[in-house]
Order: structure tokens, then C-alpha cells, then sequence
């Protein structure tokens, strides 16, 4: 399986760059991870909702460039369906046995996703009603994605 996590923006702080690579280094053993980095727009103070809707567009189209035709796309958005580790676990499983072979996980900007990505979502899922930073939302997708290989694989995992 391919797992591409494509996102708006770099990781700046160097341990979130470490926690990353940690979770790079554990998945190598379950499947081939991507991670593509999108620029993000610059985002004056109190923008409006003009603005707001200009930088989701902009940033809406360096991800849609990304957006693979035969990947499964799952768009992380706080109004998204939540699951559990084990509902993600086995949700990632029946996508592998029905032939899926690539899933493209969007994380947006500090607006979020704009309606051309999630639209072509085939799934948008939600961490939480709370708003958290994209270099953390990377790192706790990551450490979810890990949790469902292990889960998958009946191996032991923190709970």
C-alpha cells in the first residue's frame, strides 16, 4: 500500500520534523509513505472572508495537482466523521482488500480545505471538533496510521 500525506505548508519546529521521521522509519515496515508539501499562502491578521476564500482557492489548486485519479482520498476537516483507531484500522484494511492501492490523506492550511478538494474527497474525516496546528495534525496522522498497521497486523499497540 501507498500512503501519501499531502499538506499545506512546512514543518518548521525541529521536533515535529523528528516525530515525523520517527513515524517515516516505523511505516517503511508496513507500507511506502509519501509526504508532499503544497506552499502556503501568506495570511494577513484578521482577514476577511473575501481573503479567507482567496487563499483556500490558491491553496485548493496546488493540492488538486496532487490528487491522484485512482487513489482513495480521505480530506481531514473538523465537520469530517470521527473514528476510532480501530474503526480507522479496519476502514484502511477493507480499502487494501477491495484493491485499493494508494490512499492520499489531505491536511489544509491554517483555513483549512477548500470545496474543490473536499469534494473530491472520497471520505473526510475529523481528529476532533478542535482546531490544531497542521505540523501537529501531520504528526498525530502519522501516529494514527501507524497504530492502524499494528492494529491491522495484531500487533500490540498503547492504548
Amino acid at each position: 500500500m501507498k500512503i501519501t500525506i499531502l499538506t499545506v505548508g512546512k514543518v518548521k519546529e525541529r521536533f515535529y520534523r523528528q516525530a515525523i521521521e520517527e513515524f517515516d522509519k516505523r511505516l517503511s515496515r508496513y507500507c511506502k509513505l509519501e509526504i508532499i508539501e503544497v506552499a502556503d499562502e501568506k495570511t494577513p491578521d484578521h482577514a476577511s472572508e473575501v481573503q479567507k476564500t482567496q487563499i483556500l482557492e490558491k491553496e485548493g489548486v496546488r493540492l488538486l495537482r496532487y490528487l491522484k485519479e485512482d487513489a482513495w482520498v480521505c480530506a481531514l476537516a473538523i465537520e469530517g466523521k470521527m473514528l476510532d483507531s480501530e474503526e480507522l484500522s479496519k476502514k484502511m484494511e477493507q480499502l487494501g482488500v477491495s484493491g485499493v492501492s494508494h490512499i492520499q490523506f489531505v491536511i489544509g492550511g491554517s483555513f483549512g480545505l477548500c470545496d474543490s478538494v473536499l469534494n473530491r474527497a472520497d471520505f473526510k474525516l475529523s481528529f476532533s471538533k478542535m482546531t490544531f496546528p497542521h505540523q501537529l495534525m501531520r504528526v498525530i496522522l502519522l501516529e494514527q496510521i501507524y497504530r492502524s498497521y499494528r492494529i491491522m497486523m495484531k500487533e500490540p499497540y498503547h492504548k
